[in-house]
């Protein structure tokens, strides 16, 4: 064994199992919000366009008379 440095370059080491899928899960979370947000331009076009919303409900007048009896 010598005590001198080494002339070698130290090998990088190759990425571990659980790193290609933390890598593969990043891409795959990536794709899926693409995918959602196409989704939202297709199914909800108007969903932050409020100002031409038309309420589902109806406005019925109450009789003030009937109702507090």
């Amino acid at each position: 064994m010598s005590t001198l440095p080494s002339t070698e370059k130290p090998r990088k080491q190759p990425p571990s199992v659980y790193t290609v899928i933390l890598i593969l899960a990043m891409l795959f979370m990536l794709v899926a919000v693409i995918a959602m947000y196409v989704e939202l331009g297709r199914w909800a076009p108007d969903y932050y366009r409020t100002n031409s919303a038309q309420p589902g409900a109806m406005v019925v007048p109450v009789d003030r008379t009937t109702a507090l009896a």
